[in-house]
């Protein structure tokens, strides 16, 4: 008998679980079938609330405890680093949550420690990785004591008078220096908007500095800004930071890979873009930690992978970076790369941001939105999106569902899926051809005579010809991984699919998320007519 359960992930944080075929036998399978559901990893326990307790939570040792409707809570096991939440907004509720239940959740008491978002990204990859993207709110830094009581005593006649402070060259100097190394902690290139940010920021708190000519009040601030920032880079490249020394001229010199106009620089929303060496560490101590990783992989010695690949992440990431190696020579230098797991946790260095958990939760929470806008396209569009949404009626599963959805998405953006993931038959003789010949894409192989409600025999990822990925079960899971191997091996969108991945990383994954092609807002708008 089918059913559905509630599960709590997090504080803020819980969505629901539909069960088909019932409740299962034991607690290890329903524990594998949330991890499949919601692409979790790590080591966790689940509770339930209990009645004759008072819908407290305890332990769950029996899946007879529970029924329809229950709601069960993921309690991470203390230290586990492989735990992956999802992430949105703290204060953010998901749809169809009831807030009140949330409160009961985030007050009852439990000594385990829920892991936050991007905790493990920086947990022991050393203190030179960023652990926060670029704020919604800049926060402004402690400007010295000179400045402050400068600006103090402004403010003061501002409110007073509205007389605006005509800042001298030392003031002035000395704002612009304390907001460059404030801005250098999140990125090394901040964006027009950023700098728009930073500017309006310190008007705001300091309405005393705002530009009598200029229509937005910090015009003049945001160009000084600007040039402020390109010296301190200067600076910053003299002293040997690795973000910026890879653009030094001397290190594109004689180089084939490089041009002389070419900036290697975040373009993705990546907050480690390129990190120095852990303290204490070099590059020849590191290569010898990537040969000892090599044996671990041999071994295949999780505990000890995890913790060479997060030891080794900047010397990887530089090495990706300046060689731009092929990606057979990468499989053969990192092995450990080429896995679901290293690929989730890759991401989440890079970005902060849990992969899986992040890109499944966010698409079921749309869903229901986009399949509304989906059914008002007209046009060819719009009968291609009937038929690809026409295989959820055979197989309603939420697998399926998340698969034709993601095409769906591809076809609304006038790009073609087809681009996205190659699908076969088994016996097809041409296939292996054809994977061969495929730069980027998710290949999806099925049975002979295969129905829709049958899964594929084979699910992986494709990159320059080699099969990096394999055994993903689901397109949707694939898609997600691509996204990360993008991320992980400094890869640019394909082209013809360059849409897609803007809407899965900017809607989805929320990074970058506020400048959009037009086509992208267009699509987001409309999720929240």
């Amino acid at each position: 008998m089918a059913a559905t359960i509630r599960v709590v992930l997090g504080v803020n944080d819980a969505s629901k679980l539909a069960l088909p075929t019932g409740i299962p036998g034991s607690v290890a399978d329903l524990k594998e079938e949330i991890k499949r559901h919601f692409g979790l990893s790590g080591n966790f326990r689940l509770q339930y609330r209990d009645t004759e307790f008072d819908n407290e939570f305890v332990n769950l040792s029996c899946t007879s405890d529970i029924k329809d409707k229950s709601t069960v809570k993921i309690i991470y096991l203390t230290n586990d680093t492989n735990a992956s939440l999802p992430h949105h907004e703290p204060t953010a509720s998901p749809q169809g949550v009831d807030n009140t239940s949330l409160s009961s959740f985030s007050s009852t008491s439990d000594t385990d420690i829920l892991s936050s978002p991007g905790s493990s990204a920086s947990a022991s990859s050393g203190s030179s990785l960023r652990s926060q993207p670029w704020p919604h709110t800049f926060p402004l830094p402690q400007f010295n004591y000179e400045v402050d009581v400068q600006l103090e005593k402004a403010n003061l006649a501002f409110h007073n008078s509205g007389t605006l402070l005509c800042p001298s060259t030392k003031l002035k100097s000395a704002i612009l220096e304390s907001l460059a190394s404030e801005i250098i902690k999140y990125k090394m290139y901040p964006s027009s908007a950023d700098l728009d940010d930073v500017s309006q920021a310190l008007i705001t708190k300091h309405p005393c500095l705002k530009e009598q000519g200029s229509v937005s009040g910090y015009y003049g601030w945001k160009i000084s800004l600007k040039y402020k920032m390109a010296n301190y880079r200067t600076r910053l490249r003299g002293i040997g930071c690795p973000e910026l020394s890879i653009n030094a001229m001397k290190e594109k010199d004689g180089s084939l890979n490089h041009s002389p106009n070419q900036v290697k620089k975040p373009r993705k929303a990546e907050v480690n873009y390129c990190p120095g060496y852990p303290a204490g560490e070099s590059k020849e101590s590191l290569e010898a930690e990537r040969q000892a990783l090599l044996v671990e992989v041999k071994k295949k010695n999780q505990e000890q992978i995890k913790n060479k690949m997060e030891r080794t992440f900047a010397y990887r990431r530089q090495e990706i970076i300046q060689d731009m190696p092929f990606i057979t020579e990468l499989r053969s230098r990192w092995p450990a790369l080429f896995s679901e797991r290293e690929v989730d946790a890759e991401f989440a260095r890079i970005t902060t941001v849990p992969l899986r958990s992040t890109f499944m939760f966010q698409l079921d929470r749309h869903t229901d939105n986009l399949l509304k806008v989906f059914r008002k396209k007209g046009g060819a569009a719009g009968q291609k999106i009937k038929v690809i949404l026409a295989a959820m009626d055979k197989d309603p599963s939420i697998e399926k569902r998340r698969d034709c959805v993601l095409k769906a998405v591809s076809v609304y953006l006038n790009e073609d899926p087809q681009h996205l993931i190659k699908e076969y038959m088994d016996l097809d003789p041409g296939a292996k051809k054809d994977m061969e010949e495929t730069m980027m894409g998710v290949y999806v192989i099925w049975h002979e005579g295969a129905e829709d409600t049958d899964q594929a025999e084979d699910v992986g990822i494709i990159i320059e010809g080699v099969e990096v990925l394999q055994g993903l079960r689901y397109f949707a899971n694939g898609c997600a991984l691509l996204l990360g191997l993008i991320y992980s091996l400094n890869l640019s969108y394909p082209k013809d699919l360059r849409y897609t991945f803007e809407f899965v990383q900017k809607v989805l994954l929320d990074l970058d998320g506020n400048r959009m092609s037009a086509k992208v807002q267009v699509l987001k708008n409309r999720l929240h007519e």
